[in-house]
């Protein structure tokens, strides 16, 4: 089963749960001492007008009074505490009771701090100048982070980028601020508008792009949202982080689009080789790739080298894909593996029937093998006697003998390269030789082209892996 990935807004409620811009919420009088300061290290100077003046400081008097009150303190803790049931609840219906909850505990705040609501509204409509227009911002984000109201929230941010009272890097710090509301409100246009404000001015923290990505994907805009995902992707490179990929691994799965969940796939193995991530890999090219047996077979083989068998299936397909018949000590290998994980019966019918031929059929298998390999040598062989050969030598894991009887099909007419190409990267792969078998895969095109893509990803892995285990040790500290 492909499971979805959501992203973690990890830093996004963070700032304003901290009070992040309330810092100007001085009184009118006590203000003018701290603009100086502020004028002095370049913080541009906040003055309110003095109509302004008498609206702002009763909204500010009622937000810090409510903020001591007990009623007030009381319904905060639940708030908080029906916040972590939602976020400790699992299973949907869990999830959607927890939820409300919390909604409702949202709401009976809400009902305690509506004088104070009222006093705001009016301090924004006494406001006349830019920089009543700020104080009115910091007013409404003091109230709602009082109230854990994200819509206040996100207009006491709106109030103050749009007075002009920020700096350039302030001001694309709150955009990813409002756009990260927008999100959770479930408002995608503006998430994106706000995203795309932030990152034009220059703001690249917290995965803003692939934030930027999902509020396309998440408002039914997929190819669009993917497209920015790929391209924040490519900006990162080997950097580029794990979730990002899974995630766009499973979008692109889900929206049917195989190019796209290819080159995730590719990506995401190369970056982070774990079993987990091979699994998902291999399965999502194999589901939308509509391969043909002898195609699936190449694929079920990386699943047997990165170990990433994840359900009976995987065993089952690889069995009736190699057929007993055809090539028996691999049919057999693979029945044993998955009898030994558990995930084949040894008593289900189609198990014990296909070891039954497996076995049988292997010793006048690998009698054959030198037969065959003299008759691939052979001045007038063809390639699919080569070929034929070759699988038989790599079916018994004997990947030195294979890769040679790949190589003398490869020289004869009509043959099916993309097919002997690909196993040869296999056995050059099997036997170490990665650097070579990377050559090989890139040669494959076609329908195979994915198989090979991700072939070559492990054979990179390999070599990894391969260099870091001779690296000499580091020295010890003296």
């Amino acid at each position: 089963m492909i499971r979805s990935v959501l992203f973690t807004r990890s830093a996004i409620g963070l700032a304003l749960a901290l009070g992040l811009a309330a810092g100007g919420m001085a009184a009118p009088a006590a203000a003018k001492e701290k603009a100086k300061d502020k004028a002095a290290a370049g913080a541009p100077k906040i003055t309110p007008s003095k109509a302004y003046i008498p609206a702002f400081t009763q909204a500010r008097n009622a937000i810090d009074a409510a903020s001591k009150r007990a009623d007030v303190a009381a319904a905060k803790t639940a708030v908080t505490n029906a916040e972590a049931a939602y976020r400790s609840a699992r299973g949907n219906a869990a999830r959607t009771q927890a939820r409300a909850g919390f909604d409702s505990a949202v709401a009976a705040l809400g009902g305690l701090l509506q004088a104070e609501k009222a006093t705001l509204e009016q301090a924004f409509a006494a406001g006349t100048t830019p920089d009543d227009a700020m104080l009115s911002g910091q007013l409404a984000l003091n109230l709602g982070n009082l109230a854990s109201d994200k819509a206040m929230q996100r207009r006491g941010l709106e109030a103050m980028i749009q007075s002009g009272k920020l700096s350039p890097v302030d001001a694309a710090k709150y955009n990813f601020y409002v756009g990260g509301l927008a999100y959770d409100l479930k408002d995608f246009a503006g998430a994106r508008t706000a995203f795309s404000t932030a990152i034009a001015g220059g703001y690249t923290e917290n995965g803003v792009e692939a934030l930027l990505a999902d509020a396309y994907i998440n408002d039914n805009q997929v190819p669009e949202g993917l497209r920015i995902l790929q391209q924040a992707a490519a900006k990162r490179g080997a950097a580029a982080p794990e979730d990002w990929l899974r995630r766009g691994v499973v979008v692109a799965y889900k929206a049917r689009l195989p190019e796209q969940a290819n080159g995730f796939s590719i990506q995401l193995v190369n970056g982070y080789p774990s079993t987990e991530n091979w699994a998902l890999a291999v399965s999502v090219v194999r589901d939308l790739g509509k391969f043909q047996q002898q195609e699936q077979i190449d694929l079920l083989r990386l699943m047997e080298r990165t170990k990433s068998y994840s359900e009976a299936r995987d065993y089952i397909e690889y069995v009736q894909s190699a057929d007993p018949r055809r090539l028996p000590g691999e049919a057999l290998k693979i029945i044993n593996a998955g009898i030994a994980a558990g995930k084949l019966d040894p008593k289900d019918p189609f198990v014990t029937d296909a070891k039954t031929m497996a076995t049988a059929r292997i010793p006048a298998d690998k009698a054959s093998l030198v037969g065959l390999e003299r008759d691939a040598r052979a001045a007038n062989s063809t390639a699919a006697t080569a070929m034929a050969a070759g699988d038989a030598y790599l079916s018994y894991d004997e990947d030195a003998k294979a890769a040679e009887m790949y190589q003398l099909a490869l020289g004869k007419p009509g043959v099916d390269a993309a097919r002997i190409l690909t196993r040869l990267g296999i056995a050059q792969a099997d036997t170490g030789r990665y650097a070579d078998a990377q050559a090989t895969f890139a040669r494959v095109d076609g329908v195979r082209k994915p198989i090979a893509a991700l072939w070559s990803a492990y054979a990179s892995s390999k070599a990894k892996a391969a260099a870091a285990a001779a690296a000499p040790a580091p020295a010890p500290a003296q």
